[in-house]
């Protein structure tokens, strides 16, 4: 069966792409979430106009990620946590506590958007990387240091 889709599926395709797909994958998941349409000519006009707003806004969501990663080239992170000897951490400095102290310098970013290869568990500096959009990504320096008592 042919469908368009109208969203992005992982290993199937791009938003707006005609592709053949099994019957029954087609009537029990895409269209019953709307992830796609059957590949009518009608369907194809209106999903092109779809695809072409979709370009638009996605356009201006990366010219404001980009502005946005202008803004936090500057900007570092410093955590203060308890730590023990050798300077190992007690717990770990995760993306969620580097996402909150980026609020409270007023960059409101969600703690999914934040990565990190693994859990920071040591004193140091480290980098975090901040995705702001599926191509506009900026490396934070996350500062550790120990908690005074």
């Amino acid at each position: 069966m042919e469908v368009i889709l109208r969203e992005e599926i992982e290993k199937l395709g791009r938003r707006g792409d005609v592709v053949k797909v099994a019957s029954g994958y087609a009537r029990n998941f895409l269209l019953p979430k709307r992830l796609a349409v059957a590949a009518t000519e009608s369907n194809k006009k209106i999903v092109e106009q779809e695809k072409q707003a979709h370009l638009r806004r996605d356009a201006k969501e990366v010219a404001d990620a980009q502005e946005l990663a202008k803004m936090m080239a500057n900007v570092s992170v410093t955590i203060s946590q308890k730590a023990g000897e050798n300077d190992q951490l007690f717990g770990s400095v995760t993306a969620g506590d580097i996402a909150a102290s980026l609020e409270k310098q007023g960059y409101t970013i969600d703690r999914k958007k934040v990565h990190l290869d693994e859990p920071i568990k040591q004193l140091g500096e480290f980098k975090a990387a901040v995705r702001l959009h599926r191509d506009v990504s900026v490396d934070v320096p996350v500062h550790v240091v120990r908690e005074e008592a």
